[in-house]
């Protein structure tokens, strides 16, 4: 870190005093890229907030299970302080790093950590068989899987180049393995985890610069695959037929959505105010997790959950700015993929509770509880950051800056030429 005033120097080079230095805990020998300044801003604040809404919404519920606080809560507290400091690691590393054969040993644990879920190691949640049950608490892996692929793409289309052309070039070495990955998800029943897989997949493609029919082509297949465990599944058919034909059973399939829209109802424009909440009484399904937006909307009211909106749209639009800042293959798929995942989880998260969409169990981003969730986001964040930090260095050797001690910018002791 480059001392702001470390030592002064006479004209023979020879020191004379120091005493002040300028300390900084993210130190970099450029200054800070705004986007990766506002993006730190937008992930703190989501994530400040989602700990307080995870307290609110489950504190109830957590009380009348005999705890004297949420257990909850703190589990979620706990996976902040261990995903912020990986995100701190990620954003140190290099780009290429992450990119490189580390992407294939990421993808590797990610599938093996999938493929254990059918082994006793599995658990069985609300009907899907996604999770592994470590004792003391349970992992996704689905969720290591998204961060594993965002990388592992970067890695796959900046090696391959102009190969990519060809449609061999990308079933083999793209469609195989993340078909294995998706197909693991499909198993586990967990159809709105597989749909956010495969959006981050497509949205990784396109900006990372895949052809546009390639795309198109697995944008349909992609489509296919979804009506058709849709329609395998009596209980998804169910609530699909009941969402289309508003013939939903008030006390079976339309509980979760029916309080959700009682939750948003009540909270009107400015919300019953923070821990107010009456859904979360053991009314309201998910509190803490899938429907956690219902919440915010009947504590903050209308204000609140257009904040949590406009925050999300604000994350989009740096993301952008850091893709369009991005010159090397690698990151600008990373950083698609990301973007893609985040709106893409938080607009079906937020559709379903609007009654948009039917419900598909897809939680909200750095806000609902889950520890998988939080640490991988946050994680992924980090790589974006060592995105965004590899385009301040190489603006900041693009255009350098003149140093303060050199000849162009001090003064000339020399006195003019009399006429």
């Amino acid at each position: 870190m480059p001392q702001a005033q470390a030592t002064k120097r006479n004209a023979t080079g020879a020191a004379t005093s120091g005493s002040a230095y300028r300390i900084k805990l993210f130190s970099s020998e450029h200054p800070a890229n705004l986007n990766a300044t506002l993006l730190l801003g937008i992930i703190l604040v989501l994530v400040a907030f989602g700990l307080i809404m995870v307290l609110s919404s489950s504190a109830v519920e957590e009380f009348a299970a005999g705890n004297t606080f949420s257990t909850k809560f703190l589990k979620q507290l706990i996976f902040a302080a261990i995903g912020l400091p990986l995100m701190w690691i990620a954003s140190r590393v290099p780009l290429q790093f992450w990119t490189g054969s580390f992407a294939w040993l990421a993808l590797g644990v990610a599938v093996v950590m999938q493929a254990l879920v059918f082994t006793p190691l599995g658990t069985e949640i609300n009907g899907n068989r996604s999770w592994l049950d470590l004792g003391p608490t349970t992992v996704q892996p689905a969720e290591f899987a998204k961060v594993a692929l965002v990388m592992w793409l970067g890695m796959i289309i900046a090696r391959k180049g102009d190969k990519l052309t060809q449609l061999k070039e990308v079933i083999v070495p793209i469609g195989l393995p993340v078909g294995v990955v998706i197909l693991l998800a499909l198993l586990g029943k967990d159809l709105g985890t597989v749909m956010v897989i495969g959006a981050l997949v497509l949205g990784a493609l396109w900006f990372g610069g895949l052809r546009a029919r390639y795309i198109i082509g697995a944008t349909l297949f992609a489509v296919v695959g979804a009506v058709t465990m849709a329609v395998v599944s009596p209980n998804r058919v169910a609530r699909i037929t009941s969402f289309f034909d508003g013939s939903c059973d008030y006390e079976g399939l339309c509980w979760q959505t029916s309080h959700g829209f009682f939750a948003l109802a009540s909270g009107g424009i400015f919300g019953v105010g923070l821990g107010n909440s009456t859904a979360k009484w053991s009314w309201l399904p998910e509190a803490d997790n899938d429907f956690i937006f219902a919440i915010i909307g009947e504590e903050f009211g209308l204000i609140g959950a257009l904040a949590v909106i406009l925050l999300f749209a604000a994350l989009a639009v740096v993301l952008l700015r850091i893709w369009r800042e991005t010159d090397n293959v690698a990151g600008r798929t990373l950083v698609g993929g990301v973007l893609v995942w985040f709106i893409f989880q938080a607009f079906v998260n937020i559709a379903v509770v609007l009654g948009l969409l039917p419900v598909l169990g897809v939680p909200l981003p750095l806000l609902s509880s889950g520890g998988s969730a939080l640490i991988t986001s946050l994680f992924s964040v980090g790589l974006v950051l060592s995105v965004a930090k590899d385009n301040a260095k190489r603006q900041a050797a693009a255009n350098p800056k003149p140093s303060s001690g050199s000849a162009s910018s001090r003064p000339s002791s020399r006195k003019a030429p009399r006429a």
